[in-house]
């Protein structure tokens, strides 16, 4: 009989305080308090969910009670009471139901929230349990709403203790949050991770310096990514999903390729001089790389003379006059176009009778220039680099131009990429693709070619078996021989006469499903200071 008033009498004390603090909502078996939108810990309304406290009576309360039985109240008021106050953030009542509360408990409460960004707070207590006269606990699971981390679940337990007649909470810091026991501390970390609107082909963002910027926007983005961990042991405990695009993401892709990005801008790393690295798809044609220090889009659209990296483009128009590699040809340390100038290597050695191929190889201004003059006069060497090589004006991304030659003079220049051959690095890097696939056609930043996109050039297929035939041999045995290039490069060195100022550096070739070009404002010579960067990119793949 005594136990059946005594939980009324408690079920009739909450209800009480329910009603008297924050309004009172009864069902059978279960008291729920609803709070009014109340002062948070931060001082703004905390929107808090109700907070329910169920206790399960062994048989239906009365309320009549002997006068003479007033018997004190138990923990299960207090328990009510601080769950209460707690969910609404009133700190001095649960200041006033703890024994011997920290000087600093209110502070404790409102530095949790502000420092984890808690904006809400609901509570699920289980039920009481007594461990003696004196003491019992309540074990209760409670969730914060985190800003920019959604629900936090946790679990812990309030303790309760008999002091002086009256049931008091034995507050420990873990009643806050079990990881807070002994001296532990929880925090909340932000990491900046690249959230990129413009990926590569695989879907991921660029690489860092990757010396693109001016080709492509969007590719600093960054988002916060936050996660809840326990100071000491680094343990998360709740952290925010990465966005889409630090992995594999959502955004624009293109066709650079990450990998190839990543190993052309580090190819220039360190390099005083302005520079720039283009690789091209050998078949799609689509752009794999852009590394560039130039400025202004100039590995595209710079028109700069390209020295004896053109002889490619002289040799396809020999070959294709009858001269085969093997053909025998002279190489003097001079040579002097009859009623016009002289020309000299660049060594300043005279080599005799060589193959077309060792002169190819050697890089040979003079052999080159006499037979500019023997076969391809009459506008022939312009025809060929501007209908077979892209040397014209035209839609697409690349520019490089060539004009009819005035006179021998000129004609002789032209033919070892000086006078009005000019080229950016992205056209000569067509030019080595063509000669791997044996099909000129225009690089492309897209899928498809646009619609007025030139259209495809087929070259001879012994004019391509040839030239692949000199560009190899340019790596084994001539000016590249010392560069360090991997096994099966091909290529063709160029060191280009600038007026008043230190020469272009140039290196162009192929590589497995790459060609590139590479290119140094007055770095000097290609051989020495352009073969070099190739290697590093092409090693670094």
């Amino acid at each position: 009989m005594r136990s059946r008033w005594l939980l009324a009498l408690i079920a009739t004390a909450v209800a009480i305080v329910a009603v008297g603090v924050y309004g009172l909502a009864t069902a059978p078996g279960a008291v729920v308090a609803s709070p009014s939108p109340r002062p948070g810990l931060s001082g703004e309304t905390t929107g808090k969910p109700p907070l329910t406290l169920t206790f399960e009576p062994t048989s239906e309360p009365t309320s009549e009670l002997p006068a003479e039985q007033t018997p004190a109240a138990g923990p299960e008021l207090t328990t009510a009471r601080y769950f209460a106050a707690w969910q609404t953030g009133d700190l001095s009542s649960m200041n006033g139901l703890v024994a011997d509360p920290p000087a600093d408990f209110a502070e404790r409460h409102r530095r949790f929230d502000a420092e984890l960004r808690v904006s809400s707070l609901s509570l699920n207590p289980g039920e009481l349990r007594r461990q003696g006269e004196e003491t019992a606990e309540v074990p209760f699971q409670g969730v914060r709403e985190v800003a920019g981390l959604g629900r936090w679940t946790f679990s812990s337990v309030l303790r309760l203790g008999l002091r002086a007649g009256a049931w008091k909470v034995l507050w420990t810091p873990e009643t806050l949050h079990p990881s807070l026991k002994d001296g532990g501390s929880l925090r909340l970390r932000e990491t900046q991770v690249r959230r990129p609107t413009t990926l590569t082909r695989e879907g991921l963002p660029f690489p860092r310096d990757s010396r693109a910027g001016d080709y492509l926007t969007g590719l600093g983005g960054t988002a916060v990514l936050l996660s809840l961990e326990e100071a000491s042991s680094g343990r998360v405990l709740l952290t925010s999903p990465p966005p889409p695009s630090t992995g594999t993401g959502t955004g624009t892709r293109t066709t650079i390729s990450r990998s190839v990005q990543a190993a052309a801008a580090r190819a220039l790393d360190g390099l005083g001089q302005p520079a720039a690295i283009v690789a091209v798809d050998v078949e799609t044609r689509q752009v794999r790389a852009v590394a560039d220090t130039l400025g202004a889009k100039q590995a595209f659209n710079g028109l700069y003379p390209p020295g004896s990296t053109f002889k490619v483009v002289t040799a396809a128009a020999l070959l294709r006059t009858g001269l085969t590699p093997e053909s025998p040809v002279a190489c003097p340390a001079t040579y002097t176009i009859p009623n016009a100038r002289s020309f000299t290597d660049a060594d300043g050695a005279d080599h005799g009778t060589v193959t077309l191929t060792t002169a190819f190889a050697l890089s040979c201004n003079t052999t080159f220039v006499q037979h500019a003059y023997e076969r391809l006069r009459d506008d022939r060497l312009r025809a060929e680099a501007a209908d077979r090589f892209g040397f014209r004006e035209k839609p697409g991304l690349s520019s490089c131009r060539i004009r009819p030659s005035a006179d021998l003079n000129e004609l002789g220049s032209d033919a070892i990429g000086q006078n009005s051959a000019q080229a950016s690095p992205l056209c000569m890097a067509e030019v080595a693709a063509a000669v791997a696939s044996g099909v000129w056609k225009p690089a492309i930043m897209t899928a498809e070619p646009p619609a007025d996109s030139p259209p495809p050039v087929p070259l001879d297929d012994g004019v391509a078996t040839g030239l692949r035939t000199m560009m190899s041999a340019v790596v084994t045995q001539g000016t590249a021989a010392q560069a360090g290039l991997p096994p099966d490069t091909a290529g063709k060195t160029g060191t280009a006469e600038v007026g008043g100022a230190k020469s272009h550096a140039w290196f162009i070739g192929y590589r497995g499903p790459l060609a590139f070009a590479v290119f140094v404002q007055n770095g000097g010579a290609g051989g020495a200071v352009a073969a070099p960067i190739a290697a590093r990119f092409l090693k670094a793949l």
